[in-house]
């Protein structure tokens, strides 16, 4: 009797590979999903410096006015920052409802060759029970 013992070759787990570099896959996916949708609120001065997508609050400077190209479809305003300093803004698109009453706007976009290109404008509406006595305002 011989003491011969087989050994066969070990064979690669490729079960535990494929779920591995599936798992690293979505990691990647999720941490660039991540990173693309979160958006920096910043001043006018970071945004230049930056040159990536911002947000910026600011209010609307009326001495400026405002315009709508319809055939390029571009709104342009003049925004200031919270600091002081002043942008011009393109939106790509129509103005905003409610954008002469807004108290404050919000623009996400990117400075370009000093314009502020934004992708969206949001505005902040006054409340209507601002300014009004306390006995006017509805009790809960």
């Amino acid at each position: 009797m011989t003491n011969e013992i087989t050994t066969q070759p070990r064979r690669f787990p490729w079960k535990y590979a494929i779920a591995g570099a599936a798992i690293a896959v979505l990691a990647f996916v999720g941490y660039t999903a991540f990173d693309s949708s979160s958006v920096e609120y910043t001043n006018v001065a970071r945004a230049e410096q930056l040159g990536k997508t911002v947000q910026i609050v600011g209010t609307w400077v009326k001495e400026e006015g405002l315009s709508y190209d319809a055939p390029s479809n571009v709104f342009r305003f003049s925004m200031k920052d919270e600091q002081g300093k002043i942008i011009p803004v393109e939106l790509a698109g129509a103005k905003p409802n409610n954008f002469e009453i807004a108290v404050s706007v919000v623009a996400k976009g990117r400075v370009e060759n000093g314009i502020f290109k934004a992708s969206n404008v949001l505005t902040k509406c006054p409340s209507k029970y601002e300014g009004q006595p306390a006995e006017a305002m509805p009790r809960s």
